[in-house]
């Protein structure tokens, strides 16, 4: 269970005060009497000895004082001998003083409920305690003052985490790839000092990413031209036909290249690109027929029909058949597209050596090569993979590599209509 911050503050903040509380009635149960207070029970008590029947007199006559005095006061009364028998009493039942007691004070028990015990000068002890007490005892006073904290100090908690909550949103927005979230800031504490650092950090990391993408698309852009000025000179080179392997290797060469730097320029506008350029109805089927047919693959299905950008529909099929025909080692391959839920299921097959577990989600990243790829004649890992999950995902779906039964490989892509 996720514990929240929010919550964690709260309960610190009642912790405190159940821990204040709970400090302050013990020592009010502990504490002995002030000098003032001392001197109040003592002037009571020489009082109530002047007011009652002395011990040798009638206990009705003390009864009957008892009577008077507590329709006077209004209180509980009770009167113990020395040894604690009770002598008469009025109202409710009260505690006796313990033995051991000597002086006149506040008797601390649960049966007490404030009553005070005041110590006469013969040795006897009259109990008192006022029926209808105040109408806030200090222990209600401190409830009250906890629980007006425990309310208070909630929303207080909740507006710091809920800042803070926030603040994580707009980072996971960031790290999925959001270069614009930003956070809001709110006050001028540590929190709102955390969200502005963020702010500054997020448009840092934004300048340099834009800078980048500019940088290699302008990059990729250029090295165009000279490559258009090879190719023409190849055209034009005279002897072409004493070494034709020569100018075939060159002109693959600068296919590779041309081709490398459609796919640098495509992945540079994936990864700019808030939504797709163009989102219209797209036949897969008719596509995957199509590529297909180029790639002598067997295509098999059902029609499906989403909305998505056709050309980048396009090259995420041929990526993954080109793929499938290098690797293939001349096995057939098996290509189908079926409706699944809004969107469609995509499925390239092969019977090649296969892709290793650990080695089927590294190749879906950028110019990857998998250990012992030689540079010459097994080159093309680069973008294409990577593209295919960038394609998909850009049309809410997704690219993974699997096993497939009976030996080879299986790319299967969701596709949803975006």
């Amino acid at each position: 269970m996720k514990r929240r911050l929010y919550l964690q503050v709260y309960l610190a903040f009642l912790g405190i005060l159940f821990l204040f509380g709970a400090l302050v009635t013990i020592a009010w149960y502990f504490q002995a009497p002030g000098g003032r207070e001392l001197l109040m029970f003592d002037s009571i008590s020489a009082m109530a000895g002047e007011v009652l029947p002395r011990a040798d007199e009638p206990v009705t006559e003390l009864q009957s004082t008892l009577e008077r005095l507590s329709k006077r006061f209004d209180a509980d009364l009770a009167v113990h001998d020395a040894d604690g028998r009770l002598l008469a009493s009025v109202g409710e039942a009260l505690p006796a003083p313990s033995p051991q007691r000597e002086r006149s004070g506040w008797i601390r028990s649960r049966r007490s409920r404030g009553a005070a015990a005041f110590r006469l000068p013969d040795g006897r002890w009259l109990v008192a305690r006022h029926v209808h007490p105040p109408a806030v005892h200090v222990l209600w006073l401190l409830v009250l003052l906890a629980g007006a904290i425990a309310l208070g100090s909630y929303p207080l908690a909740r507006r710091i985490t809920r800042r803070l909550e926030r603040l994580q949103s707009r980072v996971d927005e960031l790290g999925a790839g959001d270069l614009s979230a930003r956070v809001k800031i709110e006050g001028n504490d540590e929190v709102a000092a955390l969200a502005r650092s963020f702010n500054q950090a997020a448009s840092q990391i934004e300048r340099l990413v834009n800078a980048q993408r500019h940088m290699l698309a302008s990059a990729s852009h250029e090295l165009r031209s000279p490559l258009a000025r090879m190719r023409v000179a190849i055209e034009l080179l005279g002897g072409g036909e004493e070494r034709p392997d020569v100018r075939a290797r060159i002109s693959k060469d600068i296919q590779e290249l041309d081709d490398l730097i459609e796919e640098l320029l495509l992945a540079s506008r994936l990864d700019a690109l808030e939504k797709l350029e163009r989102n219209e109805d797209v036949d897969l089927l008719a596509i995957l027929a199509e590529e297909g047919a180029r790639s002598a693959a067997t295509v098999t299905g059902e029609p499906v029909s989403i909305q998505g950008d056709p050309r980048m529909l396009r090259r995420l099929i041929r990526n993954l058949l080109d793929n499938a025909r290098r690797y293939a080692a001349g096995s057939p391959i098996e290509a189908s597209v079926v409706p699944r839920g809004s969107g469609a299921l995509l499925l390239i097959a092969d019977r090649g050596d296969g892709v290793p577990a650990e080695e089927r989600e590294n190749i879906f990243k950028p110019f990857y090569r998998p250990q012992g790829m030689r540079e010459g004649e097994d080159r093309g890992v680069g973008l294409g993979l990577a593209l295919v999950r960038q394609i998909a995902r850009r049309h809410e779906g997704d690219a993974r590599c699997l096993p497939r039964g009976g030996g080879g490989t299986c790319f299967e892509v969701t596709l949803r209509t975006v």
